[in-house]
């Protein structure tokens, strides 16, 4: 894949002054000619300054949208500047900047569309909670059932180049939990999606997504999702 475009490396963020300078810095270091671009998701902290005092773009939403809102803002950022390609990544400082090159990889070879950074690919001492665990492995079942075999469905560290981008841009996607439905959705439309062994860190606080009550709404909405992700494909066809 020819790439006349430096990567963007996108972070949605909401709340994230603590880490966010640190995720930035590390970027940099290793993705020099990248473009560094920070969707601030209605914070109430620092977080916009923060991001803007390190050198990236900085996209506001008024309020909290939530977190599929504020990748697709940044997808649709990166459509609009003729993006090759872009890297999607946490501000939390679970998502090791090093491996970046390694999820690109797949990408620049014309091997995917998609690239998602898996932490259970391969033995790498990550530890998740027996919840999140449980979830995880319930949603790769759903995504089995559909068709689309992830190990890490929920993992948010992704390359994805710009037919992606297109189809990301897209009403389908969700603007609270992009996760497994979205994966179908994208398998189904042609997208060629791939897996990579990444290292991640344990995120410094609890899952904001999945959680308490959370987690039962969002078994709920997955199921309506693959649902009505398989309804679209056959109406397609």
């Amino acid at each position: 894949m020819a790439v006349g475009r430096p990567v963007i490396v996108l972070i949605p963020a909401f709340n994230e002054e603590d880490t966010l300078a640190d995720v930035l810095a590390g970027v940099r270091a290793v993705q020099p000619e990248a473009e560094l671009v920070v969707v601030d998701d209605g914070s109430s902290d620092r977080t916009a300054a923060v991001a803007a005092a390190e050198g990236a773009a900085v996209l506001r939403h008024p309020f909290n949208l939530g977190y599929g809102a504020a990748l697709q803002t940044g997808y649709k950022y990166a459509l609009a500047r003729g993006a090759d390609e872009l890297v999607q990544m946490d501000g939390d400082g679970q998502h090791e900047a090093g491996e970046i090159e390694g999820i690109l990889a797949p990408l620049r070879a014309g091997e995917a569309d998609l690239v998602i950074g898996s932490r259970f690919l391969a033995e790498t001492g990550y530890a998740m909670g027996h919840t999140r665990d449980l979830g995880r492995r319930i949603f790769g079942l759903l995504g089995r059932i559909a068709g689309v075999e992830i190990s890490d469905p929920t993992s948010g560290f992704q390359a994805l180049n710009r037919r992606t981008l297109e189809l990301y841009t897209e009403s389908f996607f969700p603007h609270d939990y992009p996760d497994v439905d979205v994966l179908v959705t994208a398998a189904r439309r042609g997208i060629r999606i791939r897996e990579t062994p990444v290292r991640m860190l344990e995120s410094p606080r609890a899952s904001t997504l999945h959680g308490g009550t959370r987690a039962i709404y969002y078994v709920y909405k997955m199921l309506l999702s693959l649902w009505a992700a398989s309804g679209s494909t056959k109406e397609r066809s």
